[in-house]
């Protein structure tokens, strides 16, 4: 699924952008248990960066589960669903 490779790879670079020591590989398989630069300020400014990025807002109910790249991921493939587009 082209789409989905497009947002992972957009997501890729707010991670790196976020958390510039990480490679691509690292940054997939992150979460906020195993990695000690992933504070609360980054949580923050990570959110902030993938919602100008995707153009998105990411519900208040949803900043919990926000503890991984694949839990990002799954957030932006809701939200995509929600909004009605792919």
């Amino acid at each position: 699924m082209n789409d989905n490779k497009d947002e992972k790879s957009r997501l890729l670079d707010c991670f790196s952008a976020v958390f510039p020591a990480l490679s691509r590989e690292q940054i997939v398989r992150a979460d906020q248990a195993a990695l000690s630069a992933w504070d609360s300020m980054a949580t923050v400014t990570l959110i902030t960066v993938v919602e100008d990025e995707f153009q998105v807002e990411i519900p208040a109910t949803e900043l919990e589960n926000l503890v991984s790249f694949d839990s990002f991921l799954k957030v932006l493939a809701d939200a995509a669903v929600n909004s009605g587009s792919k």
